[in-house]
């Protein structure tokens, strides 16, 4: 199942009616960073529990990062009770190369999926080093946060996630909307 697509230019001259509604469907962290001035947030992860009631007779956007998120669940977002929905062709990505407005926080963490590149290529590259230099079974390091990875790809369980999510700086992630 696929969703109708509109180019940010057509979105962001039919914002201003009242029967058009953007929903931002990233996590909380991704749109505390970084969200188009007027998106309500609507997390994939919580759609299922999101009441459309107050969109049902509305023409309802869905946008991500770079449309793919929005296009794989198309399935999900077009089951939403709502007369028309959308999908912002290229998403947040194009919304931006068309030289369109965004809210930017920079004091927002960066998204917990970059923070778990960060720290597990610091750990690979530490375990790769400390082999090099002070023990050869410091590579069982690097191994460790692979096999980590791995795991997280099949199962969908991120340990570096679980433990970096409490931490201080990501706990002021609130959203208003």
């Amino acid at each position: 199942m696929t969703l109708k697509t509109i180019d940010p230019l057509t979105l962001k001259r039919r914002l201003g009616e009242k029967d058009v509604v953007l929903i931002d469907i990233r996590e909380p962290d991704e749109y505390a960073r970084e969200h188009i001035p007027g998106a309500r947030s609507v997390p994939l992860s919580a759609l299922d529990a999101h009441s459309f009631n107050r969109d049902r007779d509305k023409t309802v956007v869905f946008q991500c990062k770079s449309g793919n998120r929005t296009a794989t669940n198309a399935g999900r977002l077009v089951a939403t009770p709502c007369r028309n929905a959308y999908a912002l062709a290229g998403g947040l990505d194009a919304w931006k190369a068309a030289g369109l407005p965004t809210q930017i926080d920079r004091t927002a963490p960066i998204d917990l999926q970059r923070q778990v590149q960060i720290g597990a290529g610091f750990i690979v590259l530490t375990g790769v080093l400390l082999s090099l230099v002070l023990s050869p079974w410091f590579v069982l390091l690097s191994a460790f946060v692979g096999a980590g990875l791995m795991t997280a790809g099949i199962t969908g369980f991120c340990g570096l996630a679980r433990i970096l999510t409490p931490m201080p700086w990501n706990r002021r992630i609130t959203l208003s909307n």
